[in-house]
Parts: C-alpha cells; structure tokens; sequence
C-alpha cells in the first residue's frame, strides 16, 4: 500500500527537477519504467532521463506545481499539477501553463509506470506561429 507521503515524496522530488539534477530521476522511478504522454512513449530509466535532458535543455524555464496528489489504490496515485514552462520559439518566448494529471502505479516506494494526460495542442500546438492561429480557431469553432 502506497501512503501519502511516498505520493508527496514523488510529487516534491519531480517538482524539484532540472536539468542539473536529472541523475535524481533513479530516486523516483524504477529501472524498467514505462513513461507515456499524449506524445510519447518510453521504456527504461535510461530513456526517460535521455527525454528529460532534451526537454530541459531546449527550455529556458520550467516547473512543475503540484495542487491535489491522492492514492487511488493500494499501488496507484493520481497527481494533479500544472506544468509551467517557456520555450525562445513558442508562445513568443512566454510562459505557458498547461494543466494535466499524472497516474503513477508504484512498487517498492519507486514508480514502475507513469502516464500523463494532458492537452497537447495546449501545450504545445497552439504555441507553434501560424499552426496556433488554425488550432485556435478550430477550438473557437467547436465550442
């Protein structure tokens, strides 16, 4: 059974990632994780480290605030944040938020399977100069 402060534990260490302390990730995760979001799909602490360099070293600033973190069964937890970040070539160098919730199943205190759910056209589609004003406008249409 996973307690809350193993939940709190994870929240607050992948909240204080960045790209100076990526080694910690094998703190939080296990060996053998399997990483999916809504862009893609990793397999091992090795891949997922190699994804978190790349996308850390292409942003000039990101975080991670955490608002809700609950257990969900005796392996399971769901953790609601917001994910802030700016990147030189979207948004006009902004900062963007973009809400999401994260599924994480541990075992042995370290996570084995993490899934985030989030809008990637939010994220980062709606950001791209020009393909953003024909997502937007898509969006306005279907509401």
């Amino acid at each position: 059974m996973i307690s809350q402060q193993q939940i709190d534990a994870f929240a607050h260490g992948f909240a204080s990632l960045d790209r100076d302390n990526l080694a910690r990730l094998g703190e939080l995760y296990q060996p053998d994780v399997h990483f999916t979001d809504p862009l893609h799909e990793l397999r091992g602490l090795t891949a997922l480290t190699d994804y978190c360099a790349n996308l850390y070293s292409n942003l000039s600033s990101v975080r991670f605030d955490f608002s809700q973190c609950s257990a969900i069964d005796d392996e399971q937890a769901l953790l609601c944040w917001t994910l802030y970040y700016r990147h030189p070539r979207l948004a006009g160098g902004r900062e963007v938020s973009v809400p999401g919730v994260s599924q994480v199943w541990f075992r042995n205190g370290k996570v084995f399977r993490h899934r985030d759910h989030y809008d990637a056209g939010a994220l980062l589609y709606e950001h791209i100069p020009l393909l953003g004003s024909l997502i937007r406008l898509l969006k306005r249409r279907l509401t």
